[in-house]
């Protein structure tokens, strides 16, 4: 155990894990080489030349990716805080500032009530309220959510003195009112007021306007006059709002109470949208303009707060005189609540989310990625070299004036214009979140590190954030299409991984974000071996080794091998066998669609003939959507193109087995020269049985729609033509 001179935190380095998975990677890299060795003999069998090279090139992307991969095992470490010893060094009242980003984009796929959650579960943290201060970006300039925070700030007023007084832990208002308490006055008082609130905003969206007569106080009603004819989400001028100010607001109890301001940048159909890496920027120029924090925390609107003493915890970094000069960033791994007892759709994402940013912590600090991230301020602005101070190197002249003074709200306003997206200025290049890609938190995290500043990934026991997930299956292809797309974008960018990024960060940290950016490449030799061997099984063609041949234990080893390491990675990170096969399963799913569609897509944009843009997630679920996922049945009840492939494949490798199966019972083919192609085959098709059952068995809602069922089937029909014509 190493602790820092601080003794705010220590760090461990898992030198048994770190052994078992070097010696690992040394005996399966072998075997890797010893593949290929044989791939150079069955090159010669011509008859199958063509299908050898097919798999050929499947096993030398699977090596890439594996070899990339293993960067993350190389120094496992783990860390832990100790925010209790903080007050031995430094008191409440120098505690530095925390400027809070919240981000919502369309009030019907991300309700106004789930933003109004994670603002108030925020304002509510154990910390100075003068010191906090949060910003929330409204991309859509919608009233909705401008009323929502009006009601949000009305009831802080009693919800942040309730939770400090009563040392509430769950300071989200839906999850506390959600569970089973003692029943006392205060907390009835308290329930009645938070109902009220989200009855108000419930009934306001459901009506999808804000009504004269739900607005009483004047000022209320002024901010509201901003909304004026013509102003659409992608096209009105910059708003500013003060809904709560520390020096003049006042609690139910009389003490003050954090900073709460509502920001919709201003939007032109003639300037450059880059969504929220834009919304970001704008918010960072408008706060620097009215509390400048030199910390900032950016939060998706879904994503609540789950432990008040989180800041404590981040503090525990950034006060630590040892490392605070180049630290970046402290980034919370992405978790969520609602998933059901079997993450139906591996949307826990344990391997994205805490494994492979665990395994950066060891070589410098993980990737960033979104929400649940505490920047130094400074950071965006520079490399280490080009700042000198912690309290950031801008005028800070503004901080003297009230946030809500008419100066200082025309400077915010300003700030948020859209003139900074598009008179070529250095925001989104060299200044602030990065722009070029959909995933502009990984590209910005990873130029961060190209310029010199490290991370560290905060991974406590209590979760310091939880997030909602996409429940319906085409939400969840689509969120990694535009991920996948995103990772093609930084590939292909100037300051690629693979170049720039190999120069400047040393071969083993560039390998891990190489491997990120190379995610959409699975495409290529998932499909080829959901595809290829079944297909060659039809034809009676044998292209793996036979059973009685000693190159057929390679096979075995290479398979259970690297399935075995990825269990037992997933087991130490807390997740259990269901998960880990649900999640396993829809890698695949993931690779034969969203990955495929994602590389199509990305191809097309660039020989101009579609562009891309940015599609909010679905966070508003119906009831049987939530059912079904609440009993682990996949829901495949819209008819999206990118069932298609899954389908195709489902129904080749059905065909494919049977047929194999056959082959072998009657003697047409031994099944010693058969089992390998019989096993993948059979593998996919026990990982497809939900999607049988959807388009055979199923009624409900969640059946796959007959267009699919049958466009598949054809599609499956013209392939299995296709390949004995070119095998004959």
């Amino acid at each position: 155990m190493e602790e820092s001179s601080s003794s705010l935190h220590s760090l461990k380095v898992m030198y048994g894990r770190k052994l078992l998975n070097r010696i690992f990677s040394s005996v399966y890299g072998f075997a890797i080489i010893a593949l290929f060795y044989h791939h150079l003999f069955t090159l010669t069998a011509l008859p199958l030349r063509g299908l050898s090279i097919f798999m050929l090139v499947s096993d030398f992307i699977l090596a890439f990716m594996w070899f990339t991969s293993q960067s993350f095992f190389i120094n496992p470490v783990t860390r832990q805080q100790f925010p209790e010893k903080l007050k031995q060094w430094v008191d409440d009242k120098d505690f530095p500032a925390i400027d809070v980003f919240i981000c919502t984009a369309d009030p019907f796929k991300e309700p106004p009530l789930t933003t109004v959650n994670t603002v108030l579960s925020v304002l509510a943290y154990d910390y100075p309220t003068e010191k906090l201060s949060v910003y929330v970006s409204d991309d859509g300039g919608s009233k909705l959510i401008l009323f929502a925070l009006m009601e949000a700030a009305g009831f802080a007023r009693s919800w942040v003195p309730y939770c400090r007084e009563n040392k509430i832990e769950q300071r989200c208002p839906e999850e506390y009112f959600r569970r089973n308490h003692t029943i006392t006055c205060q907390f009835q008082i308290i329930e009645n007021l938070y109902m009220d609130m989200k009855m108000r905003i419930e009934n306001i969206v459901e009506r999808g306007e804000v009504v004269d007569e739900c607005i009483i106080d004047p000022q209320q009603r002024q901010a509201f006059s901003k909304w004026t004819k013509g102003f659409t989400p992608k096209d009105h001028p910059a708003i500013i709002q003060v809904l709560l100010e520390s020096d003049k607001d006042k609690d139910i109890k009389g003490y003050s109470i954090p900073n709460l301001i509502y920001v919709s940048r201003e939007k032109s159909t003639t300037s450059l949208h880059h969504f929220k890496a834009g919304a970001l920027n704008a918010l960072l120029r408008v706060s620097e303009a009215m509390t400048n924090a030199p910390i900032i925390l950016t939060l998706d609107c879904d994503m609540y707060s789950n432990d008040p003493q989180t800041p404590q915890r981040v503090l525990c970094y950034f006060c630590d005189p040892s490392i605070r000069s180049k630290l970046g960033y402290v980034q919370f791994p992405q978790q969520y609540h609602g998933l059901n007892d079997d993450d139906l759709y591996g949307g826990d994402n344990v391997r994205t989310f805490r494994i492979s940013p665990s395994g950066l912590d060891g070589l410098g600090g993980p990737d960033n990625c979104g929400t649940g991230c505490f920047f130094n301020r400074r950071a965006l602005y520079g490399s280490p070299s080009s700042v000198t101070s912690l309290e950031h190197s801008r005028d800070s002249h503004t901080r003297s004036m009230a946030i809500s003074s008419v100066s200082v709200v025309e400077l915010a306003s300003h700030a948020a214009s859209c003139n900074y997206e598009y008179n070529n200025t250095e925001w989104g290049t060299k200044v602030g979140i990065k722009y070029g890609t959909l995933v502009e938190d990984i590209y910005t995290g990873y130029m961060m590190h190209c310029e010199g500043w490290d991370s560290i990934f905060c991974d406590p026991e209590r979760p310091a954030f939880l997030g909602e997930v996409p429940i319906n299956l085409d939400d969840v292809l689509s969120q990694v299409k535009r991920w996948a797309f995103g990772h093609l974008e930084v590939l292909s960018c100037k300051h690629s991984p693979l170049t720039f990024g190999t120069k400047a960060l040393g071969i083993l940290r560039a390998n891990c974000y190489i491997h990120y950016v190379f995610w959409p490449f699975w495409c290529i030799p998932v499909t080829l071996y959901a595809c290829v061997p079944q297909l060659s099984l039809l034809n009676n063609i044998s292209i793996f080794p036979k059973v009685s041949d000693p190159w057929f234990f390679l096979y075995v080893f290479l398979f259970f091998g690297a399935y075995a390491h990825d269990f037992v990675q997933f087991i130490l990170f807390k997740g259990t066998t269901k998960r880990w096969w649900n999640d396993q399963r829809m890698w695949y799913v993931k690779a034969l669609s969203p990955f495929l569609f994602a590389s199509i897509e990305y191809l097309t944009k660039k020989l101009g003939i579609t562009t891309k843009g940015f599609n909010v997630t679905n966070k508003v679920a119906g009831q049987d959507e939530r059912k079904m996922y609440d009993q682990s049945v996949f829901s495949f009840g819209i008819p999206s193109p990118m069932f298609v492939p899954l389908a195709t494949v489902s129904i080749i490798n059905l065909i494919a087995f049977v047929k194999g199966i056959e082959t072998v019972i009657f003697g047409m083919e031994s099944l010693d020269e058969l089992f390998i192609q019989l096993f993948i085959a059979g593998f996919a098709v026990v990982n497809c049985l939900p999607i049988y059952e959807a388009m055979l068995l199923r009624s409900d809602h969640g059946k796959m729609p007959k267009k699919i069922a049958i466009t598949s089937s054809v599609l499956a029909g013209v392939l299995c033509i296709a390949f004995s014509l070119f095998v004959s």
